[in-house]
């Protein structure tokens, strides 16, 4: 279910720009370790089902993005042309080939965390998805879905301590994500092993030092990331206990966006939106009557403004990732039963 202010032009307006992406090589940043020559290959030929959007995490949640969008408003004008461009990515031949790479000699660490949770919130996506189109796709998937959580469980138990960055390499944002999945597609081991990870990582902490928040670049918050995947793993009043300790005050305020030219400056934007969602998952896991969950939720709002109005689709710098983040929040897709 979304919030009640996203509807069906704003769907569309967001799922243009991942339309606009998915299957636009040019620009690319690819992070890619070379074997021999014969890995000398355009992004098309590397990984066929998630080249576009500039980079391979960005592909892979602007498919999200569109899944999201056409389960929300499947009678949409958009919907069309999203069901062309999910059928013409998500093919079994495409997924073979991204296994392939995924599992190649020397890219033990491709794309992780952050695109390779997003992969899985895809898979979920699709999972929850009544729809027989949903349903070849998830099939079609489910390799890459396996190889990634393989890949995770491989990894996690030798991280002794979590990555605690504003970028793509920290672990509590994508840890949430992998919990969210694990307990949609009903895999019990895979989310056994990131909620006991989690636990280690996450429940001494205390005093999250957020004043010292943001870095220059950072489009997550760690304290923010930190306390909304805390709260998918404790009961509500455990979890208050827990927050009042870990960050007993939150002054925020939006951050700016000074050159939207610049890919790097311009996570800030997506900053506003990542803080505003955890925010709300944050306060919805606090008891009715704490009297802290009012104004997290007053916070969110300015954050949610300011991070919308950012998102400007002649920069592709943003343009290629931001709607992503945006969907994710109006359609409150964190939140319980969401």
């Amino acid at each position: 279910m979304a919030s009640a202010d996203f509807d069906q032009a704003q769907a569309g307006r967001f799922a243009r720009l991942a339309l606009d992406c998915i299957h636009k090589e040019y620009p690319n940043k690819i992070a890619h370790s070379l074997n021999s020559d014969a890995d000398v290959k355009p992004p098309r030929e590397l990984t066929p089902a998630f080249y576009g959007c500039y980079d391979w995490h960005s592909s892979v949640h602007g498919h999200w993005l569109l899944v999201r969008s056409v389960r929300l408003f499947p009678w949409a004008p958009f919907a069309g042309d999203a069901r062309r461009a999910l059928a013409q990515s998500l093919t079994p031949a495409h997924i073979a080939v991204e296994v392939r790479y995924l599992n190649a000699e020397g890219r033990g660490s491709f794309e992780r965390p952050y695109g390779l949770a997003w992969l899985l919130q895809l898979a979920a996506e699709i999972k929850e998805w009544n729809d027989p189109d949903a349903r070849r796709w998830s099939a079609a998937l489910a390799p890459l879905e396996q190889a990634v959580t393989a890949r995770i469980a491989g990894w996690l138990p030798k991280m002794e301590t979590p990555i605690r960055t504003g970028e793509h390499n920290q672990t509590a944002f994508s840890m949430g994500l992998m919990l969210d999945y694990a307990r949609i597609a009903g895999n019990a081991d895979f989310g056994k092993l990131v909620e006991g990870r989690a636990r280690d990582y996450y429940l001494k902490d205390r005093g999250c030092p957020i004043a010292y928040e943001p870095s220059g670049e950072d489009f997550l918050s760690p304290c923010l990331a930190e306390a909304d995947v805390v709260r998918r793993l404790l009961p509500q009043a455990e979890f208050a206990r827990w927050f009042a300790a870990f960050l007993p005050h939150i002054d925020l305020q939006p951050t700016r966006v000074t050159d939207f030219s610049d890919g790097k400056l311009y996570h800030l934007a997506g900053l506003n939106l990542s803080r505003a969602w955890m925010l709300e998952g944050i306060a919805s896991q606090l008891p009715a009557g704490d009297a802290r969950g009012k104004s997290l939720l007053a916070l969110s709002a300015r954050l949610r403004e300011a991070g919308l109005a950012d998102i400007k689709s002649e920069h592709y710098e943003g343009g290629h990732w931001l709607g992503s983040f945006a969907v994710y929040l109006v359609s409150r897709r964190g939140l319980p039963g969401r």
